[in-house]
């Protein structure tokens, strides 16, 4: 790994056999916060709107909607649970809440949140509350598709299968 940090960027070159195998370029000016995960406090719980806003370090307050709190989301099945608990039975001010950003900041609107958290690698994306096994779409071969289920499922304990 050869690693070249300036004021402007950041550049991440994966080295194998003297060859680059892959480059990855981070500039200062297009640094987004779309896929940080945040340990944030919820600031007020709105219950008009069914929403919270929640402190998570940035100079506005981010938003979150009852249909983003992935405990409220579904019944394991993909279908919504009706109806939804309203978010003050769900939330309430001062609470710690682990988020993951979904939409950038714009104007003077906060940045969008979800409880969902969603970790993305090169193969497989992890998704803590959900049993579900992640395949990059990248993989298009089935046959690797189904090694790499394979060689998780064999890995994984067995309350996360």
């Amino acid at each position: 790994i050869l690693i070249n940090v300036t004021p402007q960027e950041t550049r991440v070159a994966v080295i194998a056999s003297g060859v680059v195998q892959e480059l990855h370029v981070e500039r200062a000016a297009n640094r987004g916060l779309v896929g940080n995960v945040y340990m944030g406090r919820v600031a007020r719980v709105l219950p008009g709107m069914q929403s919270a806003f929640v402190e998570i370090g940035l100079e506005r307050a981010a938003f979150l909607h009852v249909a983003d709190i992935w405990e409220e989301r579904g019944n394991g099945n993909g279908e919504p649970k009706v109806p939804l608990r309203p978010i003050e039975k769900i939330l309430s001010e001062g609470q710690p809440l682990m988020v993951q950003v979904v939409k950038d900041p714009i104007g003077t609107k906060g940045a969008r949140l979800s409880t969902q958290i969603s970790i993305a690698g090169r193969l497989l994306v992890h998704l803590p509350q959900d049993p579900h096994i992640g395949i990059s779409q990248r993989i298009e071969d089935e046959a690797e598709r189904r090694q790499l289920r394979d060689r998780l499922s064999a890995v994984l304990p067995a309350e996360e299968k």
